[in-house]
């Protein structure tokens, strides 16, 4: 571990940006064991050159950093010979175009793709939007750092990169969506959804209601059909009934008739029987 109560030089602290503009953020061994800058390190472990960068503000996105590890960069390529053949040069470009992101970076990077996206869907264009009228509508409805112009550069290369957008003519359009509609926003397509719940939730309540008025409807009319195809059979049973009885009642008259020709005492019999019965048959005619 180094001495953390050793004050840090200023060619300290070069080194250390220009190591950082070199490997990256976060990659403090690989800048300790680097022949170019171990030499002026050797005082300092990872920790210190963490706390050191952190001090020092070198985790933003601002020009002037990006400038100072550009320069350092370039000086370090000037007054320092490589001493070893496995040692490598980094480009400037390649440094200045990545940046090491914290997580505000990142926050700021999805909020500028978000602004870009809606750009895209709001300017009505046939073709798609270029550069320059996309870099106007974030402009003018949001407020943007000074280096934006840049920054969306690179956004929309990253958005082309990854499929979201395609760009045709220093046009640029989001892939796959129709021309002039917008991205809904979360809280519409929650409304949206609820409403469409409610919907279905009321047809199917009225459909339910709907079927059981209609199986209402049906038992009664069979119970209906029920009751008369009962009534029609007690119609013929009684009817039947009535036939009969008259057939018995005119085969007794007959034998009364008889009976009362041969002078036979029973005819009395015969009579008070017969009036029983026709009565009895009154009853059920008339029920």
């Amino acid at each position: 571990m180094g001495n953390q109560k050793l004050k840090w030089t200023s060619e300290e602290e070069e080194a250390l940006k220009a190591g950082v503009a070199k490997y990256g953020a976060g990659k403090w061994k690989n800048i300790l064991v680097d022949s170019e800058f171990k030499h002026k390190l050797a005082n300092r472990s990872n920790v210190d050159l963490k706390d050191k960068w952190r001090n020092m503000g070198g985790q933003g996105s601002g020009a002037n950093s990006v400038n100072s590890r550009a320069k350092s960069i370039t000086n370090g390529a000037l007054t320092h010979k490589p001493q070893s053949s496995a040692l490598t040069l980094v480009p400037i470009d390649n440094v200045i175009n990545k940046p090491p992101q914290s997580p505000e970076g990142v926050k700021n990077s999805k909020k500028y793709k978000e602004m870009i996206l809606e750009a895209l869907s709001s300017i009505k264009d046939r073709n798609g939007p270029d550069f320059v009228s996309v870099l106007r509508f974030i402009e003018k409805k949001y407020e943007v750092p000074q280096n934006f112009r840049r920054l969306l550069s690179l956004k929309l290369r990253k958005l082309v990169l990854q499929g979201t957008v395609e760009k045709v003519q220093k046009r640029y359009k989001i892939k796959h969506a129709p021309l002039g509609t917008k991205t809904p926003l979360p809280k519409q397509k929650v409304a949206r959804s609820k409403s469409r719940r409610d919907t279905r939730c009321s047809i199917s309540t009225e459909m339910e209601d709907a079927a059981k008025i209609a199986a209402h409807k049906i038992a009664e009319a069979e119970n209906k059909a029920f009751v008369a195809a009962e009534a029609v059979k007690e119609s013929e049973r009684l009817s039947q009934l009535a036939d009969e009885a008259d057939a018995v009642l005119l085969r007794l008259k007959q034998i009364f008739e008889q009976r009362k020709e041969k002078g036979d005492d029973t005819s009395s019999k015969i009579v008070l029987f017969c009036r029983r019965w026709s009565q009895a048959l009154c009853l059920s005619r008339l029920a």
